[in-house]
């Protein structure tokens, strides 16, 4: 799992280890809180293993991945967390700097992960993968964050290219999109208060929570799943 280290990936972590898989989860910077979150899954019941690695960076996805393999066994599944965004505002606002580092974690980050996990896969004849989209990939997201929006779109259309790519090796992928939930995420673009604050204008009245999305994740990961690929699970309360 990449960016296992909070928010929908440490929850994914839990839930994950709770129903039974090891896990080998990846962190950028917070080395701590990936500590925290691998101590969970060891008491849940299941192994763990941390490894730092920034995705968009072909060498460290590589060398994830390897070490992954070498220290908790053939790989069965990939959940691709790890997404940035950056300062709300209007697209002519945003940095060339911002641009590039959302493209490069959630759309290249995610292709080079894919791709890894497309050729480990295939060779095995099984595995699933699942790919964090967003509702904001639907929805514009005009004067927050367009070009987070149009990151995830291209991870639904990957997702459903890849499905189609990888069915008949008996590989399945999906995504889920989650809508506003509650996570530090909010206060990494300058707006703390954000979940709570769009709470009235989500059809449930509510922001989400991580469980929630975990366990949507978790359902395509499972057997109950099994002939379900292509699809995008929206997990956002009604928007």
């Amino acid at each position: 799992m990449t960016g296992g280290s909070r928010g929908i990936g440490a929850a994914t972590a839990l839930r994950l280890a709770r129903d039974g898989h090891d896990i080998a989860l990846s962190y950028v910077h917070d080395e701590g809180a990936a500590a925290r979150v691998a101590d969970a899954v060891l008491a849940a019941g299941a192994r763990c293993t941390v490894l730092r690695a920034d995705t968009s960076q072909e060498a460290d996805v590589e060398r994830m991945f390897d070490e992954a393999v070498d220290r908790i066994g053939p790989l069965t599944g990939l959940v691709n967390n790890a997404g940035v965004t950056s300062a709300l505002g209007p697209l002519a606002e945003a940095s060339t700097e911002d641009l590039r580092r959302v493209v490069d974690v959630n759309v290249l980050g995610v292709l080079l992960c894919c791709r890894r996990a497309a050729r480990d896969m295939s060779a095995a004849g099984a595995g699933a993968i699942v790919n964090l989209s967003s509702a904001a990939a639907t929805l514009g997201s005009p004067g927050d964050y367009v070009h987070y929006a149009a990151s995830k779109a291209a991870v639904d259309t990957l997702t459903l290219g890849l499905a189609k790519e990888l069915g008949p090796a008996g590989v399945r992928v999906n995504a889920v999109a989650p809508g506003i939930i509650d996570t530090e995420i909010h206060a990494a673009s300058g707006a703390p208060d954000r979940a709570a604050q769009a709470g009235p204008g989500i059809p449930l009245r509510r922001p989400g929570s991580a469980d929630e999305v975990a366990a949507a994740i978790a359902w395509l990961l499972s057997d109950d799943a099994a002939y379900t690929t292509g699809t995008v699970v929206r997990v956002a309360g009604g928007r």
